[in-house]
């Protein structure tokens, strides 16, 4: 959507970015702290995300749950919050005529928040309940054991739902009042913002009552290590097996190497007729396949995964192997890169067709290392990559020689012995 963007730097510390898009219908607002599971002690890692559930709750303004969930959706708007190992994000979205009226009631929620015992003992429950329902997404749950075994912070949801009892409503206190002060505090607003709206917007902002002490938590720094042997979640009952494919790099990528790796994912296994994903396909080999790109503080990960047959599994990896050891060689014509792009291109278009869409394209950058992405400049980007940027880009996530596969199944380790075996060649 047409957009401005604009940063607003207050004088309470607090700092966010205000998109004006004067076609829009609806507000979003986003507003995140520096609050997760790594400012915490290891024995209680879920409060963070007992806190989260806790704050949009009983307030000073309006003290129980029910009753603030009912004021603030009363006119349909939606509002939700999500806790990871960085960050807490508080967001809401509502119809414009009411802009005014949910943002006041999500800051009163975020900054008055009444912690009751019994609403601590509810959700504690609800938060239960939550996780055991996670502790059954097999890729999930792989994922996360992988993470840790890498040397990330991150636990499994057993892990999480065995440490709940640990935590007690005082620990959410005290975590709430350490993380949420101001300085602390970046948001994304976005919408119809006038130059009026925005002089009110600033004022309620303004207005905040959090601490004014302290200052935005750095991140951590998480040093990277490769497994000394493959992942193995035994689980008979899955017949086919979950597999995830990790490789590092030491270094943060740069945002030419970034496009270039985005470029190559989509090339490698985001269309159905892609190198990897089309070519199994083609074969009757997989359903899906997925692939991406993360990074930390300090290093950049990327990542394949799939659900496969035993049978339909070697061959798959024959397939990855090969199709990747292409690219490192620089096998790939330019008919195949300007296809590609042009995918890139298209699909970056349809995301900004929402106003959600388009905070979506600044969100992560600006929570994670308060840069604003130059969203105008992303179709020239795309476009300015090149054969040797991503041929370049390719070879380096191999070069430290940090990666592992991990598998959920009832395979056994001969067999996925076996499969790390195929992969290897790409690290020699």
């Amino acid at each position: 959507m047409r957009h401005v963007v604009s940063e607003l730097v207050l004088d309470n510390g607090s700092r966010g970015l205000l998109i004006n898009i004067p076609d829009a219908s609806v507000m979003t607002f986003d507003f995140n702290f520096r609050a997760g599971e790594y400012l915490v002690d290891e024995n209680k890692i879920e409060v963070p995300h007992l806190m989260e559930h806790i704050i949009l709750g009983a307030n000073d303004f309006i003290p129980r749950a029910r009753d603030f969930q009912a004021e603030l959706e009363k006119n349909g708007a939606y509002n939700n919050a999500s806790t990871g190992v960085y960050d807490i994000t508080y967001e809401a979205e509502c119809a414009d005529f009411e802009w005014e009226r949910v943002m006041r009631l999500m800051l009163i929620a975020i900054s008055k928040p009444l912690f009751l015992e019994e609403e601590f003992r509810s959700e504690f429950g609800n938060v239960a309940e939550e996780m055991a329902a996670r502790s059954n997404n097999h890729f999930r749950k792989l994922g996360l054991t992988m993470s840790k075994e890498f040397g990330l912070i991150a636990r499994t949801d057993e892990e999480h739902l065995k440490l709940m009892k640990n935590v007690t409503n005082n620990d959410i206190k005290e975590h709430y009042y350490k993380t949420h002060g101001s300085k602390n505090m970046r948001f994304i607003i976005a919408g119809k913002i006038n130059k009026t709206r925005q002089a009110k917007i600033k004022k309620i902002l303004e207005e905040i009552n959090l601490s004014n002490e302290g200052e935005r938590f750095i991140l951590p720094d998480e040093i990277i290590i490769k497994p000394s042997k493959p992942i193995y979640i035994k689980n008979q009952t899955v017949k086919n097996l979950y597999f995830y494919l990790d490789t590092f790099s030491k270094d943060r990528l740069i945002d030419r190497e970034y496009d270039a790796l985005s470029i190559v994912n989509t090339f490698l296994t985001e269309t159905l007729y892609s190198k990897i994903l089309g070519t199994a396909r083609e074969l009757g080999l997989v359903y899906g396949m997925n692939s991406g790109i993360s990074h930390t503080k300090n290093s950049s990960n990327w990542w394949f995964g799939a659900q496969v047959s035993f049978k339909n599994s070697l061959p798959l990896m024959d397939i990855i192997t090969k199709e990747i050891s292409n690219l490192k060689n620089g096998k790939i014509s330019n008919s195949e890169i300007k296809a590609t792009k042009q995918y890139a291109l298209g699909r970056f278009q349809r995301s900004a067709q929402t106003v959600g869409g388009t905070v979506a394209g600044y969100r992560n950058r600006y929570f994670f290392d308060e840069v604003i992405e130059p969203y105008d400049q992303i179709p020239t980007r795309i476009m300015k990559i090149n054969k040797n940027d991503m041929v370049k880009t390719t070879n380096k996530m191999f070069t430290d020689k940090i990666w592992g596969i991990g598998v959920l199944g009832g395979c056994g380790y001969d067999f996925i012995n076996e499969l790390e075996n195929r992969l290897a060649l790409l690290w020699l």
